[in-house]
């Protein structure tokens, strides 16, 4: 079992994944830490960790994206199992033996979802947890043959199917839609995504407030118009035009990147001060505002 980990500027994240993987029940598994230019001395932690557990690095000078840092480790790991972790994670104990069992006599490719642990913020009091609760929800009750949506950081297939595949697209040079491209790619070659509760992995949220979350939907947005661009289909669900689409419509059009951020800002400040539900909605609406902003540009934002 080979654990491949991407990491940029990971050097306070790294501890708390290395002493869960410490936990672990199973032994036999290697992890491969890919430091994405290394701002913070990260690999001087990886080096730390590797003096007790079975952890190896490949560092890159400078920052190359998080595509170019997944392939780095999937084409040095050993294991028949690979798992695609975040640095962020807290893997539970049976994190790694629950991977290799969802690989047992069955060819698929496996995704646990984020539990995502927060701060408090206002957005994750008003906004953040409760949508995440939903996220899971729905995620369990979607089709089969669409599961793949939910390819991100917390996946494993077969070294088969690593090779079947092939690399990640390093067109998706910044924040998202590598993972979903990536299981995407591996539904079309055949093989069924299935998304499994046991695997459910605590994960520290960076977007902990509107501000960091518009600045992602954003840059998720654009990231999404390059995948749609690319293989041709929509890959958001089509919505019916409404007053709430309307409205979502009017602000994203006067967003741009640096505008979704401060949109974000400004919605920090003032939901405190709003009913909770009153501020929901205006977090949503800065939220759905900025996704489409983001898709609307494309390639012309600059973090693509």
């Amino acid at each position: 079992m080979s654990v491949i980990v991407p990491s940029h500027g990971g050097a306070r994240r790294l501890p708390v994944l290395f002493a869960a993987l410490a936990a672990q029940v199973d032994a036999e598994w290697e992890a491969v830490v890919v430091i994405d230019g290394d701002v913070d001395d990260s690999s001087a932690v990886v080096d730390a960790a590797a003096e007790r557990l079975p952890v190896r690095r490949i560092t890159f000078e400078a920052n190359r994206g998080r595509s170019a840092a997944l392939n780095a480790g999937f084409a040095q790991a050993q294991g028949d199992v690979l798992v695609r972790c975040d640095d962020d994670l807290v893997p539970a104990p049976d994190y790694v033996s629950g991977h290799a069992a969802a690989h047992d006599g069955r060819r698929v490719g496996v995704v646990g979802l984020y539990r995502n642990v927060y701060p408090e913020t206002t957005y994750a009091r008003i906004y953040g947890r409760a949508w995440d609760a939903r996220f899971r929800d729905e995620a369990y009750r979607v089709p089969p043959d669409q599961a793949w949506r939910y390819w991100a950081g917390n996946v494993s297939v077969t070294r088969d199917m690593w090779h079947t595949v092939g690399e990640y697209d390093t067109t998706f040079r910044a924040y998202g839609w590598e993972d979903v491209d990536w299981g995407y790619r591996l539904m079309q070659a055949g093989v069924p995504v299935v998304l499994d509760p046991a695997l459910e992995t605590e994960h520290r949220i960076a977007a902990t407030t509107t501000a960091m979350r518009t600045q992602r939907a954003f840059y998720s947005g654009a990231a999404r118009h390059v995948f749609e661009e690319k293989h041709h289909i929509a890959a958001a669900p089509t919505r019916p035009v409404n007053t709430w689409q309307r409205i979502v419509a009017g602000v994203a059009a006067g967003l741009d990147e640096r505008r979704a951020g401060r949109i974000g800002t400004l919605v920090d400040s003032s939901a405190r001060l709003m009913p909770d539900r009153a501020a929901a909605k205006v977090i949503a609406l800065a939220i759905d505002a900025a996704s489409r902003a983001g898709h609307r540009a494309g390639t012309t934002a600059g973090a693509i």
